[in-house]
């Protein structure tokens, strides 16, 4: 996947050579959506809200944090949701699972749940691909609650009474194989809010040290990094931007377990260790990563008007509660 995204990057003569292909992929991806416009196949209608944050590129945009973030603002305002994560790669992946309480285990349930887990402790997380199951385990045992999708844009089967759909600019517009995009750019117009056109948002880094969480500054200095992330060389960017000289990086494809014996073999334990959260929960998970001196770049996102944001949800989907609960 790392070899694809660097490919997709930007449209090179590469990309137009894939460019029929990738008319192939889109017009088949326009007769299952069909499908279910038309009225051939029904999707599926939870009885309870279901709200999705989704986009139309292969890998990560940033859905997680924007899905924590509006998990924050719907709590924030004395509403009761629910996640459901996909836990890609995980066993729990296949159809859907309601996760325990307590930390999870990157392993069994999915980077990106164990990820969730750790900001959002007390938030009920179905996890798995299925999501129609997911929605009926909503019902079943949370009847009250809003249904919060991260990723599922493209699954038909589940009906969303309001999608957020990420869309940031690409120079790329190509569908796959010759293009990032799941399905074509002008299916933007199917969502009910687009991020970042009409609906702002301000991204913030935080440094926190391990292992209790507690804030520590970082100041400039020689780091070591180890990532796992879709697109990491934004995350390299960053770090440099602000000023940390990247001594050695560790790069692997998005969702990799972090496992394989002899990975930090070369690491330098005197020299700061830094990690996105996603890469922790898995990090963490090695006996030996007590010898280094691990910090996690956590990217928070805020929305700069959430209580317009809040009152657009609220236009269609009439039960959510708009007014902010006073803590």
């Amino acid at each position: 996947m790392r070899g694809f995204e660097d490919f997709w990057e930007y449209a090179s003569l590469g990309n137009f050579a894939l460019w029929p292909l990738s008319q192939l992929y889109a017009a088949g991806w326009d007769v299952y959506a069909w499908t279910y416009r038309s009225g051939n196949k029904k999707a599926y209608k939870a009885k309870v809200p279901v709200l999705c944050v989704g986009n139309l590129r292969v890998g990560g945009t940033g859905k997680t944090p924007v899905t924590i973030a509006l998990a924050q603002l719907l709590l924030s305002h004395g509403n009761q949701v629910v996640l459901s994560l996909s836990g890609y790669g995980s066993p729990r992946s296949e159809d859907a699972s309601l996760a325990p309480a307590g930390r999870l285990n990157a392993r069994d349930w999915g980077d990106e749940p164990a990820t969730v887990r750790d900001l959002l402790p007390d938030v009920p997380m179905i996890v798995g691909r299925n999501r129609v199951s997911a929605a009926k385990v909503a019902e079943a045992q949370f009847p009250d609650a809003i249904l919060l999708l991260d990723d599922g844009f493209q699954h038909l089967p589940l009906h969303k009474t309001w999608v957020l759909l990420l869309d940031p600019p690409s120079r790329n517009p190509f569908c796959m194989p010759a293009g990032p995009y799941r399905q074509r750019k002008r299916d933007r117009t199917l969502a009910d809010a687009l991020l970042p056109d009409t609906v702002p948002v301000t991204g913030k880094a935080k440094w926190f040290s391990r292992p209790d969480g507690s804030p520590e500054t970082l100041p400039p200095q020689e780091i070591q990094v180890v990532s796992s992330i879709a697109r990491p060389h934004r995350f390299f960017l960053m770090l440099s931007g602000q000023g940390y000289q990247l001594n050695r990086i560790i790069r692997k494809s998005d969702h990799d377990s972090l496992q394989a014996p002899g990975l930090l073999d070369g690491l330098n334990p005197l020299v700061p260790l830094v990690v996105t959260r996603k890469d922790w929960v898995k990090l963490r998970e090695r006996e030996e990563i007590e010898r280094y001196r691990v910090y996690i770049a956590d990217l928070s996102i805020e929305f700069d008007n959430p209580e317009e944001l809040i009152e657009s949800i609220g236009k269609v989907v009439p039960t959510v509660k708009r007014y902010k609960v006073e803590q």
